[in-house]
């Protein structure tokens, strides 16, 4: 885990990666980095700052505007004992990847029964975004697609630094989706760059309660942040979870002992109705046995079921927002308590 000093600073996300980033290569020489403004830009958003110039063109390398042939040349890479980390520049931009990825990098080492492996990491960005092409979530189209490639959704760069350090460690492939709004947000400065590990497959409990179990990730964590600490001025204690990966999701069995003892549950995400909030619902309450625990039907909380609006307004009415999810956890305290939680409306 992250270890801070006494006096650690508070710094930009984008410090937190880049630093770690630092740490890595300065440890490992087979760790290069490729895409689009990576190298000599450090990357549109500035994690890889100075890297270009401190570890050469070849380990920090700017490539074309073509995803499939930047996860491409991470494959021959990877094939030949070096660990690539290829940037795909939006999560969006991933659709143009997804049958290479599909194909190629979640199937060698089973193909090859064990004689062939892989271990490539794509790197990108997205949420709340806004315009047609930069603020999709397709999480479902993902994970439906690439099993046998770790996917993980980190809340912060911290988090998102720790799973860069425990998949260096290993050896299997994976996909990190870092959330763009958090590039700017400041966290607390880790004294263990390169070290520290956040283990996949385990959810964070973030804000422990009662009454609802509400699980999300990434960027949307901040935003049920937001909701409960309004539905806490209405006497509703929610119990807040971060996945943090959704494959492999919740191996320890963490939601479910949550829901065993709220026995409410709202899954709440970015993607399209019957997207990643449907799948982490099956997981949970069919795979878990989370049905036998319910006092209430489960609730799912997604964006609009269309293509993300174009402009700016696009967020607040294609998204959903920290007032989408008071309202559901709201309602579903009302039907047990409807004197204690009239209706809003």
């Amino acid at each position: 885990m992250p270890e801070y000093s006494e006096d650690a600073p508070l710094v930009p996300g984008r410090e937190i990666i880049r630093d770690n980033f630092d740490a890595l290569f300065a440890k490992d020489p087979r760790i290069l980095t490729l895409g689009e403004d990576t190298g000599k830009l450090g990357d549109v958003n500035r994690t890889l700052e100075g890297l270009q110039e401190k570890y050469g063109e070849w380990r920090v390398r700017d490539t074309g505007i073509h995803e499939a042939t930047i996860v491409g040349e991470g494959i021959g890479l990877a094939l030949r004992g070096l660990r690539p980390i290829t940037e795909i520049q939006y999560f969006d931009y991933l659709l143009y990847t997804l049958h290479v990825i599909s194909d190629d990098v979640a199937t060698t080492h089973y193909r090859t029964k064990g004689g062939q492996k892989v271990p490539l990491i794509i790197r990108t960005r997205g949420h709340r975004l806004e315009g047609i092409w930069h603020s999709g979530s397709p999480l479902s189209m993902v994970i439906n697609s690439v099993r046998g490639v770790h996917v993980c959704v980190p809340r912060d760069m911290t988090r998102a630094a720790g799973m860069y350090n425990t998949l260096l460690a290993g050896e299997d492939p994976a996909l990190i989706i870092e959330p763009l709004n958090g590039y700017r947000i400041r966290e607390k400065q880790p004294s263990n760059f390169g070290e520290f590990r956040i283990p996949l497959g385990i959810p964070e409990v973030l804000t422990e309660g009662t009454d609802v179990t509400l699980v999300t990730y990434g960027s949307c964590v901040r935003i049920a942040q937001e909701a409960i600490t309004q539905l806490r001025e209405t006497g509703i204690s929610v119990e807040l979870i971060d996945v943090q990966t959704l494959l492999p999701f919740d191996t320890k069995g963490i939601i479910l002992n949550s829901l065993k003892k709220t026995n409410r549950i709202v899954f709440f995400d970015e993607d399209v109705p019957g997207g990643a909030t449907a799948y982490m619902l099956q997981k949970v309450i069919e795979e878990q046995g989370g049905f036998y625990y319910l006092d209430d039907k489960p609730v799912t909380v997604t964006a609009k079921d269309h293509r993300p609006a174009y402009g700016t307004d696009g967020d607040y009415f294609s998204n959903p927002n920290a007032e989408d999810v008071y309202e559901a956890v709201y309602d579903m305290m009302g039907v047990a308590y409807p004197e204690k939680f009239p209706p809003i409306y």
